[in-house]
């Protein structure tokens, strides 16, 4: 039988509850329980697909082909638990799936109405494939109060009724602001929000304060008192030095040992912090510093790039380094007095991620021309391969007008739209003019890898499955001039018809792969091209 533990966010957002369910979600598992997390968020878009990561930040991706929020990333990093399709959902997909089945007439005449068919939606989402797990952590998007949030918090004050008797509880993330003028920690703001969830008919069993400065004892008890929570249930939450820090800080603070006594479990043994230390141990004592220059259009929000900076620091713990990375804005390396030298030449390694759209895109053929010339380690990431495949056919490969039907219409094609393509639910078809939204070739597809080639001995293997997100593949008919000009095609998919991974022999490390492969690494076992690009800029900080 699963337990639930229902997260919700009060005062103001961005306090940090996908990393507290997360954080939670590996305590849990460092003491033996197997986890689900899973997020239920109140936009009204189906998913995160189309939205500008200036919206919402990165799009992470499943296996299954989900396009989800975020925080399944902080889900996947903690815990080592594969999301699913069925760990994210919207309000707009609950909406979609209802008026779906009233304008098929499945309700039979009934008026749809927000409670039951809406709450219903949600509770069945919540309770979905959970039959094989001790305890499911749900995080509410929002904050409470937030109009949007409404049919979510009914639905889990119902859910609390319906399940059996200590098969729920409630964790509250609340702020504790420090006013520097009075000098004191104000704890009105979490009576305030607290008092706003009861009035929804929820009770949080536990309260988890974000504040800067250390919690009196004496302000636990106040907001014990007023909050109507045990004292040992109100527990602070200091900012950390490291996200990584945070479950061993949570668990010190009594986090883990407060779930478990809400939900009445006892004689569990300590959890085992073994695997934390040792990352933190690795990102506390580094034996040296790289820099990498990631050269992409959404730079002012790091957020845009979330998955892709956790593996970064995860190749540094890999190889005990510091890993610095510098945001460079692709549109800067476009004005006719840019200096790309000057802002490339102290990178000890060069990344070019993946995006969408023209803007920024000779900037990052520029950082690929660069890299190559320079022989820096480069890495390039989906729109980043695909640049690097241009760069190639332009400069190496004789190709002048080479370029991507992504940016308009070309005599020389090099990347084009994918029409068509093999999945596990069989053949999948788009066009041009079809919907933006879920019609990318999205989710883990298999490749097939050269045996001589770098990526095979990085890999350790010939046979890998990544996750994509992308709608415009290389052109592998161009893979015979490409070649000519040094460009080694090391992966394709089992068909051979779409190449997965290029590289340059001739290079200390020029590595470009068409899939995310930063969406798989986590701090206790980085991805291995990270931690292989992070070693080769390890080698090239030595030589500059």
């Amino acid at each position: 039988m699963a337990r639930f533990i229902f997260i919700t966010g009060g005062v103001v957002s961005s306090l940090g509850k996908g990393l507290m369910a997360a954080s939670l979600g590996a305590l849990l598992q460092a003491r033996g329980f197997t986890v689900r997390t899973r997020k239920f968020d109140p936009y009204l878009n189906v998913d995160p697909g189309t939205m500008s990561p200036y919206q919402h930040g990165e799009v992470y991706v499943t296996d299954d082909g989900a396009e989800t929020d975020l925080d399944l990333g902080h889900y996947e990093r903690f815990t080592g638990v594969a999301s699913r399709q069925a760990d994210n959902v919207t309000q707009g997909r609950i909406y979609q799936t209802i008026i779906q089945r009233e304008r098929r007439g499945d309700y039979l005449g009934a008026t749809v109405q927000v409670i039951p068919h809406v709450t219903d939606e949600i509770k069945a989402f919540a309770l979905a494939e959970t039959d094989d797990v001790d305890f499911v952590l749900c995080e509410i998007g929002g904050t409470v109060g937030d109009i949007e949030s409404l049919p979510f918090m009914e639905a889990i004050r119902q859910l609390h009724n319906e399940l059996d008797v200590g098969q729920t509880i409630f964790v509250h993330v609340t702020l504790v602001p420090y006013i520097a003028a009075a000098g004191e920690l104000k704890t009105k703001p979490t009576q305030h929000s607290v008092r706003e969830l009861t009035s929804l008919g929820i009770q949080p069993d536990i309260l988890l304060c974000r504040t800067e400065h250390p919690l009196p004892d004496s302000e636990r008890a106040k907001i014990a008192l007023f909050c109507n929570v045990r004292k040992d249930a109100v527990i602070p939450a200091l900012d950390a030095s490291s996200i990584y820090a945070v479950p061993a800080q949570y668990h010190a603070e009594g986090l883990d040992t407060a779930v478990l006594r809400a939900f009445g479990i006892e004689g569990v043994r300590e959890p085992d912090m073994a695997r934390w230390a040792d990352i933190m141990d690795r990102q506390q004592n580094p034996e040296g510093e790289v820099t990498i220059g990631v050269v992409g259009k959404y730079v002012g929000l790091p957020d845009a790039y979330k998955s892709l900076h956790e593996a970064l620091v995860h190749g540094g713990l890999a190889n005990r380094v510091k890993v610095k990375v510098q945001w460079l804005d692709a549109e800067l390396f476009e004005a006719e007095d840019s200096d790309i030298a000057a802002k490339l030449e102290p990178m000890h390694g060069i990344l070019v991620p993946g995006g969408f759209g023209v803007r920024g895109s000779e900037g990052k053929i520029a950082s690929v021309r660069f890299a190559r010339e320079r022989q820096v380690p480069f890495f390039g990431i989906c729109l980043g391969m695909q640049m690097a495949c241009i760069e190639g056919a332009r400069n190496t490969a004789g190709i002048a007008a080479a370029s991507t039907t992504e940016f308009g219409p070309t005599d020389e094609p090099v990347v084009g739209l994918i029409t068509e393509w093999m999945s596990k639910e069989g053949l999948q078809k788009r066009t041009a003019e079809g919907d933006l939204g879920g019609t990318m070739r999205l989710g883990a597809y298999p490749a097939k890898l050269t045996g001589n080639s770098v990526v095979a001995s990085i890999y350790g293997g010939n046979d890998i499955s990544e996750r994509h997100r992308h709608r415009y593949e290389v052109n592998a008919s161009y893979r015979e001039p490409l070649e000519k000009g040094g460009l080694f095609f090391s992966g394709m998919s089992p068909d051979g018809t779409l190449p997965e991974i290029i590289e340059r022999p001739d290079h200390p490390w020029f590595i470009g792969v068409q899939f995310h492969p930063e969406l798989k690494s986590k701090p206790f076992d980085p991805h291995p091209l990270f931690a292989s690009f992070i070693a080769a800029a390890v080698k090239q900080s030595r030589l500059v």
